[in-house]
């Protein structure tokens, strides 16, 4: 069998989500199933790291998709003829895009729909690129994977797609995530905060993520609490920042907060794994991994009861409304008040874990491109 991937978030030193995903899935694939050739379509110079096994064959289609024009073009020209040329059985992409115009049977992952829910927050090209095209690929995929129970209700929801047609592959998290000793704990409060217990936030700098909000309410619980606490945010800045900024300029605690950039895999680790919790209130997402990661290096976390984050998080979590800045601070009120609390939350991230990982990811996404192959 001959299975082509669409490989265009693999990226040196910037894995991040659906790169993620896209790495461990194919790295499983490849691994697991030597009797299979694979395709790796690039859309640009990789690296040599990502030719994950003899089995791979890596191709760059040009041009560089990283806009909805050139999305256009390279999904519906350059792929649509890579998958003709090579001879193609099944396509998997997972990125949420795929080719309409190809007759090769596609496992299309689908991460989330934050577009119909919050369609402002993308840029007005992308929301037209999302509006026209999403639904047409999830009705045209011959199997949908999605990386939660929300999503495939949300597809089902929005789209009318059929539930059988969508498996559920979760996310698994890389094992550079685990406990550190106290010892390493102290060290990396002495790098990264000045030796104080901090609060910790990963991911895009971007209103839907809501750190606008995390800021206030972090400014609200120095201020009622006078806790020594820091709030590390790390991430880069994404479009439509300015709430952000404002909410940082109006804060009376700015020297307690440090904006981080993007941080190395080490770095995140350790980062992680001293934290007094993850706070991740954003108010929506596909999956959330980094509750996930927060749990692998046993901190407590708080986030948001709205959309896959409860599925995501089970008992392992405070949960709070994304939306109400008193709530957040509450939440970590507690958590530095209650170490009873946080070692039960930690002590059910334990058990919580364990229904997610890799294996399991690439087992629901082969099990998908299969299928594609009997219908």
């Amino acid at each position: 069998m001959r299975i082509a991937i669409n490989t265009r978030f693999l990226l040196k030193d910037r894995l991040e989500g659906i790169g993620l995903f896209t790495h461990e899935v194919a790295k499983g694939l490849v691994a697991q199933h030597p009797e299979f050739e694979f395709i790796f379509f690039f859309d640009r110079p990789f690296d040599r790291d990502f030719v994950l096994s003899k089995n791979v064959t890596p191709i760059v289609l040009f041009p560089p998709a990283r806009h909805p024009l050139l999305f256009v073009w390279w999904f519906e020209w350059s792929v649509r003829r890579a998958l003709k040329k090579h001879r193609i059985d099944v396509f998997l992409s997972p990125d949420n895009f795929m080719s309409l115009s190809t007759d090769v049977r596609t496992v299309l992952v689908t991460h989330d729909l934050a577009h119909v829910h919050y369609p402002r927050q993308v840029s007005l090209f992308q929301r037209l690129y999302y509006q026209f095209f999403t639904k047409r690929f999830n009705q045209r995929a011959s199997r949908i994977v999605a990386v939660s129970e929300f999503t495939k209700a949300d597809l089902v929801k929005q789209y009318g797609i059929a539930p059988a047609k969508i498996s559920v592959s979760g996310n698994g998290c890389r094992e550079m995530f685990s406990p550190l000793q106290m010892a390493e704990k102290m060290d990396a409060r002495d790098a990264f905060s000045e030796g104080k217990p901090y609060f910790y936030y990963i991911g895009a700098v971007h209103p839907r993520k809501n750190v606008h909000r995390l800021i206030a309410a972090f400014d609200q619980f120095k201020t009622t609490t006078g806790a020594s606490h820091k709030l590390l945010i790390a991430g880069r800045f994404a479009w439509q920042a300015g709430e952000v900024k404002s909410a940082f300029e109006v804060a009376k605690h700015q020297s307690d907060i440090r904006f981080l950039g993007y941080v190395t895999d080490a770095d995140s680790s350790q980062l992680m794994g001293a934290a007094a919790a993850l706070v991740y209130v954003s108010l929506f997402e596909g999956f959330g991994v980094p509750l996930l990661e927060a749990m692998h290096a046993e901190v407590p976390i708080v986030t948001s009861n709205v959309s896959s984050l409860p599925e995501v998080a089970g008992e392992a979590a405070l949960l709070v409304a994304p939306t109400k800045v008193e709530e957040i601070a509450e939440a970590m009120r507690r958590i530095s008040e209650d170490e009873h609390l946080c070692n039960k939350l930690v002590a059910n991230g334990r058990v919580q874990r364990t229904k997610f990982n890799w294996q399991r990811a690439t087992d629901v996404v082969y099990e998908g491109l299969l299928n594609c192959l009997t219908v």
